[in-house]
């Protein structure tokens, strides 16, 4: 994809989500991310007379007993330090308050607040009044407060959040990754006409776009809109929706006249046929339109809802491949969760956009965005880059039978939230939970998460997760695809044992359709070894040198590689991320098994691994280059390169390299080292320019 391209891409689909923006005078979204004030608990004798009565609210909605406030801007998280050092951390409740002066033009319109995302549990109170609580910590809410402003003078938002685990709240605990308190992704206030698209169905756009019988000659683009009026009668309009090209330039129009019902909310849908669609064809073109619906009466814009468009067609062959637009598409797969050292969840769009970035910089071609909704600037960067995406919600690890609920309003709310990103190709519903019979929880409760995504959104797959490497586990068996998430040599077995497994796989089950969800192993960047040995505790160990690391990937990305009923794999993770629960590898706090570290500041082996197999630019690398204290005079030298020939000279003598796994992997067995420092350089030419990497190993 060329670099105009990219930009024009982010541009559209960024620019929908901008933090300020008005859509003529009918719709008006504005940044409510600064003024705030901020106090966290000390003890539970404060919130629990908070909650018995509201003791320390006066009437204007003031914190009588408060003195002691932060003043902060969102994105904001109270955990950003303590639940990336050790167990010891807080959890529990924090109060947010903002004070807000409402618009006398606003008393005629509607007004409502929009927060993409709070940690965990949130309740809203507008001048003291109880207005509404949201539970769950990924997905986006919104409230209407039209009603509950005062037009005359200075009012008072407050949210308390609290990220207390809690058994009927998924996830029900801290154990795989922390629940980060705060509401540390931006909230939005919104002010519409009294006519105008649904805000408040589960944040969703109120618009959902669908396709049907896509290919290069026509696409049927499918739109239903969910419209509601509080005026007192019924308001005649016309639903206009146009579609603007990647330039900006209108490429069609449709009208329709409708009657919006002062009672419920009135359903339209309208079909547009479109003729030799521009495709979205993930890393290589993920070509954007954008999709913009109207409510018009009598010349007046009552209100406008903007979405993109990527054209496309994606289908799952057991033991053949994805398919996007009906050519076989290259799954590079990798997973990433939200946090940041220093940040916790708390980022900005700069820190998420520098994540996709040096996902793309690897090669990938997918991400699968673990284990929970993510910031809905996430799933735009995805269709601006290109990534097919797996969004899923975080129904994980662990099972406490008082999540039914919540697990259910989390997968209504992903997949309604993010319906048009054209990305998105399936939705998880869970992730190791298990059971021991067909007919328990875990098992009955995916089958209805699968029948709200699918019944939401019947154009998608679903996937299910389990860690076991057995294929039909009952509680897997209800979602179209099956992901498998197991860590060969890590948790059990060896680093060669993905491959006789995923042939054993193709003989027995055939006609599934499955993905290694996750592989991988802990690597320390910080701690080198010479030898290649794996760990004897992966549980306790203190010591997880990254060489072990580099051959994982080494070795199980060439079996992937060779193995077609493997749909697509997702090595884990991208980067590392805190895990308050953990003390392994070295690091308190920490799961290493990331390419890249936690404050994103350095690459390990890994990464070039993979930018040598899925990253076409010329590259070569030196591997090995921490492990450079040495013992032995005779050694091995690996490199990762995609040159079609590369030569490698220690202390000036050339040595010949031979390939090892695959094309990319190159090794020089019996390299005489000498005392002290030995200087070694690869290199190779991609035609007139020669590429070169050096390193230096220290024979002691």
């Amino acid at each position: 994809m060329n670099k105009f391209l990219f930009k024009q891409s982010l541009y559209i689909s960024i620019g929908l989500l901008i933090s300020q923006v008005s859509l003529g005078q009918s719709r008006i979204q504005k940044s409510f991310n600064e003024g705030w004030k901020f106090y966290k608990a000390n003890n539970s004798t404060f919130f629990t007379d908070f909650e018995n009565g509201q003791k320390y609210f006066d009437n204007q909605g003031q914190w009588t007993k408060l003195e002691v406030w932060e003043d902060i801007q969102l994105p904001h998280t109270y955990n950003k330090t303590d639940m990336q050092l050790d167990r010891n951390f807080f959890e529990g409740k924090a109060v947010y308050q903002k004070s807000y002066t409402a618009s006398p033009e606003d008393k005629n319109r509607r007004t409502f607040l929009k927060f993409e995302g709070v940690g965990a549990v949130a309740q809203l109170f507008v001048n003291g009044n109880y207005i509404g609580e949201h539970k769950g910590g990924y997905s986006m809410f919104a409230f209407e407060i039209t009603n509950s402003i005062d037009y005359e003078k200075e009012n008072t938002i407050t949210v308390v959040a609290d990220n207390k685990s809690r058994k009927d709240i998924i996830p029900i605990n801290h154990f795989l990754f922390p629940v980060y308190g705060g509401i540390y992704r931006p909230v939005h206030i919104i002010t519409t006409n009294k006519t105008n698209f649904v805000v408040t169905d589960q944040a969703a756009p109120g618009i959902f776009i669908k396709q049907k019988n896509v290919s290069g000659k026509s696409a049927e683009i499918h739109v239903e809109a969910k419209i509601e009026t509080k005026e007192k009668h019924t308001q005649n309009a016309d639903l206009v929706i146009e579609i603007k090209d990647m330039a900006g330039k209108t490429i069609l129009t449709e009208k329709q006249a409708i009657s919006v019902s002062p009672q419920g909310v009135t359903y339209v849908n309208e079909i547009i046929n479109m003729k030799s669609p521009h495709l979205w064809d993930g890393i290589k073109d993920p070509y954007l339109y954008s999709l913009t619906a109207k409510l018009v009466s009598n010349g007046k814009e009552l209100d406008v809802v903007k979405q993109p468009l990527g054209v496309r067609h994606v289908e799952l062959i057991a033991g053949n491949g994805v398919f996007l637009n009906g050519k076989k598409y290259p799954m590079y797969g990798v997973t990433r969760h939200q946090d940041r050292e220093g940040f916790g969840s708390a980022l900005s769009f700069e820190q998420h956009k520098e994540d996709f970035m040096l996902i793309k910089e690897m090669g990938a071609t997918t991400i699968r965005l673990a284990h929970y909704q993510q910031s809905p600037e996430v799933y735009s960067l995805a269709d601006s880059i290109g990534f097919l995406t797996w969004a899923e919600i975080p129904f994980v690890n662990r099972v406490s039978y008082y999540e039914n609920d919540n697990a259910k309003q989390q997968m209504s709310e992903l997949v309604k939230q993010n319906f048009n990103h054209p990305s998105i190709y399936i939705w998880g519903v869970h992730n190791e939970v298990y059971s021991k019979t067909a007919d328990e929880q875990v098992p009955v409760l995916s089958r209805e998460l699968n029948d709200i995504a699918k019944t939401l959104d019947p154009d998608r797959y679903t996937v299910a997760v389990t860690g076991y490497n057995v294929i039909d586990r009952q509680e897997n068996l209800s979602t179209d695809v099956q992901g498998i998430n197991h860590y060969f040599g890590w948790y059990g077995g060896k680093i060669e044992d993905l491959g006789p497994w995923a042939q054993k796989v193709q003989q027995d089950f055939p006609d599934y359709k499955i993905m290694l969800s996750e592989y991988g192993a802990d690597g320390n960047i910080d701690i080198s070894k010479e030898t290649v040995e794996p760990p004897t505790d992966v549980i306790s160990g203190k010591a997880f040198p990254e060489n072990y690391q580099t051959e994982t990937h080494i070795q199980q990305w060439a079996a992937i590689e060779k193995n077609p009923i493997i749909l697509a794999s997702y090595l884990w993770n991208a980067f590392e991320f805190a895990v308050p629960a953990w003390n392994r590898g070295g690091v308190n706090a920490r799961n290493l098994k990331g390419l890249i570290t936690f404050d994103r500041k350095r690459k390990k082996d890994s990464f070039y691994w993979y930018k040598a197999n899925w990253n076409p630019e010329p590259m070569i690398y030196l591997a090995n280059r921490r492990d450079s204290l040495r013992s032995n005079n005779v050694a091995k030298i690996q490199l990762f390169s995609n040159l079609p020939n590369v030569k490698v000279t220690v202390n000036g003598k050339a040595y010949s390299a031979k390939q090892g796994v695959n094309s990319k992997h190159w090794v020089i067995d019996n390299v005489q080292l000498q005392k002290g420092e030995n200087k070694i350089q690869a290199s190779g030419k991609n035609g007139n320019t020669e590429l070169t990497d050096d390193m230096i190993w220290t024979l002691q």
